[in-house]
């Protein structure tokens, strides 16, 4: 099904929220040492944007007992595709709400919803334009992290969790894992709405967990200074996985763990997808360059660790088991 056969437009991952415990040893983490930049603040808030961005945020920290995901955001084309997009949240009966007046800061009119997978999405059109810093060269700090790519989702059922996005949200296929089994098992996805690999990643795994946020870098160098900055910070035992090269995706990244456990990529190097007739890739389960193109084979941790995630509306944490995910039908269309 295109994208032009769905009577609303999501334009891209827009923000992420993630909870910490500390927010101010997440600031030093964050914005003094990988360069994030601190639009605004509050007594349980920090909302950060990256180089590029011109929206008042990119990624918000949250104060909260415990560590893992806050929301999910994504950013629609209008008002109008807000309303349409809260009538099918409606019809499929799943729980919603309209976000309260300045209960974000910088977002005008949002709702925030739990998907059938269990995590908690928001789509916002309008937000409160910023000064973009691309080209105030002398205020660029860190390792240069340009904005926000993708999100990357543990997911007890593939199958069933990209049937919503693609048929019911209009997300696109871009690359995808099989399994060697007979018949084949998809067991990993990687979709897009805007003209890059991904906006979201969905992973075969206890869930719904977030296994990480990626932000993207200009250049192969930008990741490697990160990973000099850390160590020369004394986090260097925060660098989880690499640097290195996906062969899914084609993109160079080194994974980062916050002082929390929050799992970031920083991630470059990718490709463009501008036409509707691309052609996913496929990639065996089996294949060791799928994963790692070239570098060193990922930790176990970053196999077993992936973070909780809130309810939609922020009350406790939610956890699906396969057989709740698997009774689901399939979804056919929007």
């Amino acid at each position: 099904m295109s994208a032009s056969s769905f009577p609303f437009n999501i334009l891209k991952t827009g923000h992420v929220e993630l909870r910490v415990t500390d927010l101010e040893r997440a600031r030093d983490f964050y914005v003094d040492l990988l360069g994030f930049v601190e639009t605004e603040r509050d007594d349980d808030r920090l909302y950060l944007r990256c180089i590029e961005d011109w929206e008042h945020h990119s990624l918000i920290l949250r104060r909260a007992s415990t560590p893992g995901l806050g929301h999910i955001a994504y950013r629609v084309e209008s008002d109008e595709d807000l309303e349409t997009l809260y009538a099918l949240v409606q019809d499929q009966q799943l729980t919603a709400r309209w976000l309260e007046l300045d209960e974000e800061r910088g977002q005008g009119r949002a709702f925030r919803f739990r998907d059938p997978i269990g995590f908690p999405i928001e789509f916002y059109h309008r937000i409160e334009r910023v000064e973009r810093q691309l080209q105030r060269f002398h205020l660029h700090r860190g390792a240069h992290i340009m904005r926000v790519d993708h999100v990357n989702l543990h997911v007890p059922d593939v199958t069933f969790a990209e049937s919503w996005y693609a048929n019911v949200l209009g997300f696109r296929r871009s690359e995808y894992t099989e399994t060697e089994d007979d018949p084949p098992r998809v067991w990993a996805t990687w979709l897009h709405r805007k003209q890059n690999v991904h906006d979201v990643a969905l992973m075969t795994g206890p869930g719904p967990r977030l296994h990480h946020v990626g932000f993207w870098t200009q250049e192969t160098g930008n990741v490697l200074r990160a990973a000099d900055i850390l160590a020369a910070s004394g986090f260097e035992t925060h660098i989880e996985r690499g640097p290195g090269r996906h062969g899914i995706s084609n993109a160079m990244f080194l994974y980062l763990l916050d002082p929390d456990g929050n799992r970031i990529e920083l991630y470059t190097n990718d490709y463009l997808i501008p036409d509707p007739d691309f052609e996913p890739i496929r990639w065996q389960l089996n294949d060791p360059k799928r994963q790692t193109y070239w570098g060193a084979p990922a930790p176990q941790s970053w196999f077993d660790h992936a973070a909780l995630v809130e309810t939609f509306s922020g009350d406790a944490f939610v956890e699906l088991t396969p057989p709740e995910i698997a009774d689901r039908p399939a979804f056919v269309g929007h």
